[in-house]
């Protein structure tokens, strides 16, 4: 279980680097037609890696019917919506709205699969929640001059959710990795006729973007993109969308951290106390803090028989 945490931690990394690299991309291209050629490349990375460990296969036609709806929220309107969003509002509005992602998941898990979290993965879900608040709000504006931009975030994060439940299902016959590959082929076309009608003419800017930006953008493609939802969507399979979800509150921690680093903001006294809540939300929520509790028991046990 642990090893999978890690695998989640290391995700939430490659997600919260990827939000200041995207706010650079901007920069140069207008969102759809530069999210297309990422998602695209993100796809042929990990069929190529799926290709040389031989778990390339044909999906079936009820397989087919997940990859589509999955692709649909999970690539094209999560991506679209995201990328749209940080176009139009502040990295700063974009990663509360983001941190609602693990309540939402708790929520329409229970609701729609009937999955209830534990009372302390609730409390830990609300540690978090409050962490992520306290974070944003460090920078004093967070929650002013909401607008179209922040509509747009929340809604990329509600269909993203709606969809970790069909990779859910997916996962049950057919790898998560493989369903990764094909979502993101299927998406990144679909986010290719989309960016033909919206951005038209487009694609020639590819042709005057300075080097930095093949280096940003292969980096977002290739570690965040593919590697990032490979990981995650394995995850899924094997912990559920819920404990998974909770793992999300770190993609602040990190976006944030990155944005210090790369970007050159400040990170204060309130933003340290955010990010603890947040590591101590992640522990209750995710389940780790009742599994080292029920070990601890154990050995307690197993030690007062030996000394009986």
């Amino acid at each position: 279980m642990w090893k999978l945490y890690t695998l989640l931690t290391i995700t939430m990394l490659l997600w919260g680097i990827n939000l200041p690299m995207l706010k650079y991309l901007l920069t140069f291209m207008h969102p759809v037609t530069m999210t297309a050629l990422r998602i695209l490349t993100a796809g042929i990375t990990v069929f190529a890696i799926l290709g040389a460990l031989k778990l390339v296969r044909l999906p079936t036609r009820k397989e087919w019917t997940y990859i589509i709806g999955g692709a649909a929220l999970n690539v094209v309107l999560h991506h679209y919506f995201l990328n749209m969003g940080l176009f139009r509002t502040t990295g700063t509005n974009a990663s509360l709205i983001l941190g609602t992602g693990p309540v939402l998941t708790a929520v329409c898990t229970a609701l729609i699969l009937r999955n209830y979290p534990t009372r302390v993965q609730w409390i830990g879900a609300a540690v978090g929640f409050i962490g992520i608040s306290s974070v944003v709000l460090a920078g004093g504006d967070a929650l002013s001059g909401l607008k179209l931009g922040d509509a747009f975030i929340f809604i990329a994060i509600l269909v993203q959710v709606l969809s970790f439940l069909v990779i859910a299902k997916a996962a049950r016959t057919l790898d998560p990795r493989l369903l990764t590959a094909y979502m993101l082929i299927v998406g990144s076309l679909l986010l290719f006729i989309i960016s033909f009608i919206q951005e038209p003419g487009e694609f020639v800017k590819f042709t005057t973007v300075p080097p930095n930006f093949w280096a940003v953008f292969a980096a977002s493609a290739i570690l965040s993109t593919a590697v990032g939802h490979m990981l995650y969507n394995y995850s899924i399979a094997q912990i559920g969308p819920s404990k998974a979800a909770i793992f999300m509150n770190l993609n602040t921690l990190f976006a944030l951290t990155s944005s210090a680093l790369f970007l050159g903001e400040i990170i204060t006294g309130r933003h340290l106390i955010g990010f603890l809540l947040i590591i101590i939300g992640v522990m209750l929520g995710s389940g780790a803090a009742e599994e080292l509790w029920k070990k601890r028991k154990t050995i307690e046990n197993d030690k007062g028989r030996g000394a009986a």
